[in-house]
């Protein structure tokens, strides 16, 4: 309730005495008894037929002729007395028995008697508490319930379990009074006077530590029992789960640590084993064209520093392991055409990957080229295939070739180019090749340029 003081015809006695210019201590003293029961009668919800004009002109008096002191000294220690007896009395009674809801109540019903004393008071917290540097009258009252009430050791320690164990039930499916969570979280921050540390203490630090515990038995029980794409769609869950718990009934402020801690127990400690399931990791996935599972695994890997690297170099083996069986088996093919296009075909294969699992990351990418161009020269006949491979495609083309074809073929045999060290061996093998040396010469004559045709444009001769 606010209250501001307004003009009356007619005064009583009490506020007669406000207005002695000469008072002496029998006046201070009525005006003290005065407030001091007005206080105490405020705190007791029986308000309804004080006159709050006359209130604040006595506090204003006592102020103005310098009895601040006395006044400030009588209003904390009215409210302490209240805090340290009904109230703490009243929460300690419902340890066991609708606790949460209690201290709540209390704490709004000390929340509205404090708006009302601090406008009885408003004359001493402009003049007296800002001249002394003492705590204004609002400040003053969340620190006294702090220390008197959510600090008193039984109700301390209740606080924090019955917190921790309302949130632990809720992740076990069971049905809690998030009301109550949410309204005692925001009393815990109020506390903290623009601060976070009440919180911190009460709630914060010890849920954080207790969830480290929690997700470090789970993230043991997901391993066990999943595979990593269900391992991964089990942690997104429970990172969008804590999320919404910070935001619904939380502090906001908690999902930020709390998502740090589920992604370090539940990622960064098991990335390795994640990426190396057998049967169900990134090689699986590769090998299967798990295309959506591994886009998952990348959201969830980017979380953490180290992640993706981890998955990279998985997929940077598969791709070497697969290469190295192409070039090795390239005497059983028997065909150099098919060679080549076995290579195009896992080259077209991981663009795929680069481009629908990971978000065409730069890093990905280039480890993609790095392997190609590692073990595509370890066959010293990969150019001299390249040329055969070229050649082949324009002849089977003379019954009519369009340029989308020639382009295409074109396209195609640029990606093994650009990954060849030595080039020059192409060119002498492609300068064999009349054919090829033709269509580069009427390609070049077309009116649309294709970028690829400018790399084998030192090749062909063609100025």
């Amino acid at each position: 309730m606010s209250m501001k003081p307004t003009s009356s015809k007619k005064e009583s006695p009490s506020m007669r005495i406000a207005f002695e210019m000469n008072m002496d201590e029998s006046y201070v003293q009525s005006m003290l008894d005065l407030l001091e029961d007005a206080i105490r009668t405020i705190q007791n919800k029986d308000n309804g037929g004080l006159s709050y004009e006359e209130l604040y002109r006595n506090a204003y008096t006592l102020v103005l002729h310098k009895h601040g002191p006395r006044l400030y000294k009588l209003m904390k220690e009215v409210i302490e007395e209240h805090l340290r007896g009904e109230v703490r009395d009243i929460v300690v009674k419902s340890l066991y028995n609708d606790f949460l809801a209690t201290l709540n109540t209390q704490w709004q019903d000390h929340k509205v008697s404090m708006q009302v004393i601090k406008d009885v008071f408003m004359y001493m917290d402009r003049v007296y508490v800002k001249n002394n540097k003492v705590d204004e009258v609002q400040d003053l009252g969340l620190k006294l319930f702090k220390e008197l009430v959510v600090n008193h050791p039984q109700i301390k320690t209740h606080l924090t379990s019955t917190l921790l164990d309302m949130v632990s039930k809720e992740r076990r499916g069971e049905i809690v009074d998030r009301g109550a969570v949410k309204a005692t979280c925001e009393m815990l921050m109020t506390l903290g006077i623009k601060t976070r540390t009440v919180y911190e203490e009460n709630f914060e630090q010890p849920f954080l530590e207790v969830s480290g515990e929690f997700f470090k038995m789970e993230s043991q029980q997901f391993l066990a029992e999943n595979s990593a794409s269900v391992y991964v769609k089990k942690v997104e869950a429970r990172i969008k789960e804590e999320a919404e718990r910070a935001k619904h009934y939380l502090d906001l402020s908690s999902e930020v640590p709390i998502t740090s801690v589920v992604e370090r127990e539940l990622i960064s400690v098991h990335m390795k084993t994640i990426v190396e399931m057998e049967n169900s990791g990134v090689v699986y996935m590769l090998k299967n064209d798990k295309q959506e599972d591994l886009k998952c695994m990348y959201g969830l890997l980017q979380r953490v520093e180290g992640g993706l690297q981890c998955m990279c170099e998985a997929m940077r083996g598969y791709i070497r392991e697969c290469g190295k069986t192409l070039v090795d088996s390239e005497g059983d093919i028997n065909n150099t055409v098919a060679y080549v296009q076995s290579l195009l075909d896992l080259k077209e294969r991981f663009d795929e990957f680069l481009k629908n699992s990971f978000a065409n990351d730069h890093t990905f990418k280039q480890a993609i080229c790095s392997e190609f161009e590692h073990f595509l020269n370890l066959n010293p006949k990969s150019p001299e295939y390249l040329s055969l491979f070229i050649d082949d495609k324009l002849k089977k083309g003379t019954k009519g070739l369009t340029e989308q074809d020639i382009e295409r073929v074109l396209d195609q045999s640029i990606v093994l180019f650009k990954f060849l060290v030595d080039k020059d061996v192409f060119e002498r093998w492609v300068l064999l090749f009349p054919m090829v040396l033709r269509t580069l010469t009427l390609f070049q004559n077309n009116t649309n340029e294709i970028c690829c045709f400018n790399l084998f444009h030192p090749i062909s001769g063609i100025t």
